[in-house]
């Protein structure tokens, strides 16, 4: 796989963070809705957009970081285009969950302190849950789920899901 992103593709609108920053507010209290918008923008929090909030508000790098480390839906690196949750619920976990999870990483040549490959296609997290027991162990890509999986086959629901979703 290769990236085919430009840098532009990256870029940090600063009058966007001004107009969130405009209809929430400019107070430490405003802090966790001013992160929600900036991450439902940027599917992350850029460290250039969070400065922009600290110089337009009354909110300090430290709030800032409290705030967005306390909450685990927060992330401060970028995602891939398309996010690989592993379920690593009781049934999955009994039927090799972190298998799975070691073949989904190995074949995306993920590093080991790394969640996201290096083109940015995918994101790989490990969740409590699926609700798809049944299918144990399972995967989900975005919003497909593939089930009775192991480490030999694994590499097919990603392969599949590029053939039928595209990239």
């Amino acid at each position: 796989m290769s990236s085919s992103k430009t840098s532009s593709e990256f870029e940090i609108d600063l009058s966007e963070i001004e107009r969130i920053v405009e209809r929430i507010g400019t107070e430490p209290k405003d802090a966790l809705n001013i992160l929600l918008r900036i991450q439902s923008m940027y599917r992350y929090l850029p460290e250039e957009a969070l400065r922009h909030v600290c110089e337009i508000t009354a909110i300090t790098p430290a709030q800032l970081t409290g705030v967005s480390t306390f909450y685990s839906q927060f992330r401060h690196k970028p995602v891939g285009k398309h996010i690989i949750r592993v379920c690593h619920g009781t049934a999955c976990y009994v039927l090799g969950a972190e298998r799975i999870t070691d073949a989904v990483r190995k074949y995306l040549s993920i590093e080991e302190d790394e969640d996201t490959d290096a083109d940015r296609m995918f994101t790989v997290e490990n969740v409590a849950c699926l609700g798809c027991c049944s299918l144990a162990p399972c995967l989900m890509i975005d919003e497909i789920t593939y089930g009775h999986l192991t480490p030999q086959n694994t590499y097919k629901s990603i392969e599949n899901f590029l053939r039928d979703y595209g990239t």
